[in-house]
């Protein structure tokens, strides 16, 4: 068993139950997301979901290093990266069998998104029915004009680097 906690500085640390840090998380750098104020995983934690102050929503792909977290190999993968509301994200949670991520804000307004992309269905107290069948049609939300963000790359873990002489003036450059 491991546990998570989300930070203010936008970073996931995972914690072995001794409570030692096993693995810190920093969202991809592209795709700033502030402050996390909601963490879930799927039922078989193979997902780690994180919303944030901003009202982005960030998945992991946790399940390899979960598996054998001592393999450097397993690295934890951002998978994508949303805008999901305009305001803070206070809560949120996967659905597996529709596949949906179900997302709240201080806006008052809950959501619902394709939990593989990001895509929009819709929101509680919408006239339409949601069409959970349909991930081909890109939709947003009034209030948010960012697509989701697939994210190819890996993302790396920013190292503090120890500088001994921070500010030299170098007179021939």
């Amino acid at each position: 068993p491991i546990l998570a906690s989300a930070h203010e500085s936008g970073c996931i640390r995972l914690w072995s139950i001794q409570g030692n840090v096993m693995k810190e998380l920093l969202p991809f750098p592209d795709h700033p997301s502030g402050p996390l104020t909601a963490l879930c995983t799927d039922i078989f934690t193979k997902i780690l979901l994180a919303g944030s102050k901003e009202g982005y929503i960030i998945r992991w792909n946790i399940a390899s290093f979960l598996e054998d977290s001592q393999n450097r190999k397993n690295k934890i993968k951002e998978e994508v990266c949303w805008r999901a509301h305009a305001t803070e994200v206070v809560d949120l949670f996967t659905e597996e069998e529709k596949n949906v991520v179900v997302t709240g804000s201080i806006d008052g307004s809950v959501r619902l998104w394709h939990a593989m992309t990001g895509y929009y269905f819709g929101h509680f107290g919408q006239a339409r029915k949601f069409d959970l069948s349909d991930t081909t049609r890109l939709i947003l939300p009034s209030d948010v004009n960012d697509f989701p963000a697939i994210i190819k790359g890996e993302s790396k873990h920013m190292k503090r680097k120890e500088v001994k002489y921070p500010l030299m003036l170098d007179r021939d450059k």
